[in-house]
């Protein structure tokens, strides 16, 4: 089946409006037999005639006049959207999506968009904070243009750039008698309540393998689903927490506080994760060529 052209959608447009079939040849620069033929063409592929003729007069038939608003309406949408893609590869308009696991949404991108929306204002901005697996997803999927995401396992469809090491350290209160010490150690954590998150986390995998690792077992009481969750169980005085250090409070108004861990250290490498198959959006690029040049560490 036969596609309409949008030239043709124009050339009927002048047609209609002017009434003259050699008034609208010389406007769109074609012979005046090149035109009769393209609208011929459209009258065909609509499957009814569009334009009356006389030797002085062409006027629109019935089904013409129908079709006439429709015909602008089509040649708008299309000049818009041309508009639109032209506005996106100039960085006037646009949209980027990030998937961000929570606890680096917090660090990494307040500083990073502000001086982003200061050099393209017309680019929006959508954080979905999801977990680390489905942000991976996500990424992968083409929901979002790209991540900040633990390097938590090598697939083939998505490449990695790092941007900082994350060490884990024991989170307590500060009335805690484990806050008297420099650090901690995993014997000395063995008397207390461990809170844990959920075994489906890339931060859970890690802690289990270094408990593995180092043949500890401990007191694990409570498992909750987010890292905000377990912090709130701490400040309480319910246990304590072994988090990535990104994850605890930035301000000292909270009763917590943190320790390193001693020995062996457990620590989390974050860096921005894309779709090595596909390309990406250049609001999307410019948007990560700033993120790595506010954080990206040798």
């Amino acid at each position: 089946m036969h596609q309409i052209e949008f030239k043709d959608l124009a050339i009927f447009i002048r047609v209609a409006e002017s009434g003259n079939f050699h008034e609208a040849a010389a406007f769109v620069h074609l012979s005046q037999p090149a035109l009769s033929r393209r609208m011929q063409r459209l009258e065909a592929i609509l499957g009814t005639p569009l334009f009356e003729r006389t030797t002085r007069k062409t006027w629109l038939t019935p089904a013409g006049r129908e079709f006439l608003p429709k015909a602008r309406r089509m040649l708008e949408d299309f000049e818009l959207s041309v508009l639109g893609i032209k506005e996106m590869a100039t960085h006037q308009k646009g949209k980027v999506t990030i998937a961000c696991i929570p606890t680096a949404a917090f660090y990494f991108l307040p500083g990073v968009i502000r001086e982003f929306n200061q050099l393209y204002p017309g680019i929006r901005i959508k954080i979905l904070d999801v977990s680390a697996n489905e942000g991976l997803e996500c990424v992968i999927r083409g929901d979002a243009d790209f991540g900040i995401n633990m390097a938590i396992a090598q697939y083939p469809e998505v490449s990695f750039t790092h941007l900082l090491d994350d060490p884990f350290v024991v989170c307590i209160r500060r009335d805690h008698p484990l806050a008297q010490q420099q650090d901690i150690g995993w014997a000395d954590m063995e008397p207390h309540k461990l809170i844990t998150v959920s075994k489906d986390s890339g931060n859970r995998t890690l802690l289990d393998s270094a408990l593995v690792e180092s043949n500890v077992r401990l007191n694990g009481f409570y498992e909750v689903q987010h890292l905000s969750t377990s912090l709130g169980l701490v400040e309480m005085g319910l246990g304590i927490a072994v988090i990535p250090q990104l994850a605890m409070p930035s301000n000292d108004s909270t009763m917590l506080t943190c320790r390193p861990l001693r020995g062996a250290p457990i620590k989390r490498v974050i860096g921005v994760v894309r779709r090595t198959h596909t390309s990406i959006t250049p609001a999307a690029d410019l948007f990560i060529n700033i993120l790595l040049e506010k954080w990206s560490t040798p």
